[in-house]
């Protein structure tokens, strides 16, 4: 079972990130920062030749702080924990209840990870991380923080289960366009989740859910129906949506193909002494038929101005002689 049993800005069900993932992320995190900080170093050993030993150490040392203590903490904080190791890797620094981090979460993770990586070149995180049971180092332990896996495979995605047959067809006037696509990504994975969360978590994020979508909607669910039973009928109006809306599309495109086929295969032809002249050449001319009389409608009377339009011309065919 996943680690995350609620979320806020992540998808629900994620699975916590082991050592291995988390290491190699490590890796390429500190490789891109050392290359940065012997840069800034080779820059500023330019730059401060003429200065005294004192300012050199100086310098050196806030060099130090900026590139390989701030830079980490500024990157998680303004990708909400998403350093390039970890978008390399498919990995996310979150909070203990699933919700994004900010610059407090980063900045315990930073100052704890220059004792743990940096200082003793990796062996308390692994340890660290090898001892628990979610994978978590100490910075992860005192900023309670936690790092998930973004990416999954294909074949753990799970369809959403049916809405209550009660409610089908109940949403049918519902306007679901002001609802953004997030708010239906996170109402679709705690459908499709909701029988492995523990019950009062879950009946709490089903009421969470229930009312961002009546505030997004404007209109209220039926007297007596269960926020999870009223997410899964309102997901299943938008699915019935979506699938009339393909089907008049399809339906649409096919009637104009044939359309468009039937008119560019008609021929044409001119009639010259019995012999009608089309694209192909000379045709015999097909046998006459019989043309019924129009009957004039009842009640009008002979030689009225209606009885003469019903006649033979009205047709625009005259009968063969």
């Amino acid at each position: 079972m996943s680690g995350v049993v609620t979320g806020d800005a992540v998808v629900l069900g994620l699975q916590p990130a082991r050592l291995p993932s988390r290491a190699l992320a490590v890796l390429v995190d500190l490789a891109v920062v050392w290359a940065v900080y012997l840069l800034v170093m080779v820059g500023l050993a330019v730059a401060t030749a003429s200065l005294d030993e004192a300012a050199v150490t100086a310098v050196s040392v806030a060099a130090f702080l900026l590139v390989l203590v701030g830079a980490p903490i500024a990157v998680e904080t303004l990708s909400h924990g998403r350093s390039l190791g970890k978008m390399a890797c498919g990995l996310r620094v979150v909070r203990d209840d699933g919700g994004p981090i900010r610059f407090r979460h980063a900045l315990v993770r930073g100052a704890m990870g220059v004792v743990e990586i940096l200082m003793t070149f990796g062996v308390v995180a692994c340890v660290a991380s090898l001892v628990s049971e979610r994978g978590r180092r100490l910075g992860d332990v005192f900023a309670g923080t936690l790092v998930v896996r973004e990416r999954m495979p294909a074949a753990r995605v799970r369809p959403v289960p049916p809405p209550p047959p009660w409610l089908v067809g109940r949403f049918a006037g519902l306007d679901l366009s002001a609802v953004p696509e997030a708010l239906w990504l996170e109402i679709r994975q705690y459908l499709t989740r909701a029988r492995e969360l523990d019950p009062a978590v879950g009946r709490r994020l089903a009421e969470r859910l229930a009312d961002e979508l009546v505030r997004r909607t404007g209109t209220p669910p039926p007297a007596g129906v269960p926020a999870e039973a009223y997410l899964a009928g309102v997901v299943g109006e938008r699915q019935a949506r979506d699938a009339r809306r393909a089907f008049t599309e399809t339906g649409a495109g096919a009637g104009t193909g044939a359309g468009t086929g039937a008119g560019a295969g008609s021929g044409f032809g001119v009639g010259v002494g019995g012999v009608v002249a089309g694209p192909g050449g000379a045709v015999p001319p097909l046998a006459p038929q019989a043309v019924l009389p129009v009957v004039p409608p009842v009640g009008t009377p002979p030689g009225s101005e209606s009885s003469r339009e019903a006649g033979p011309s009205a047709t625009g065919f005259a009968p063969p002689a």
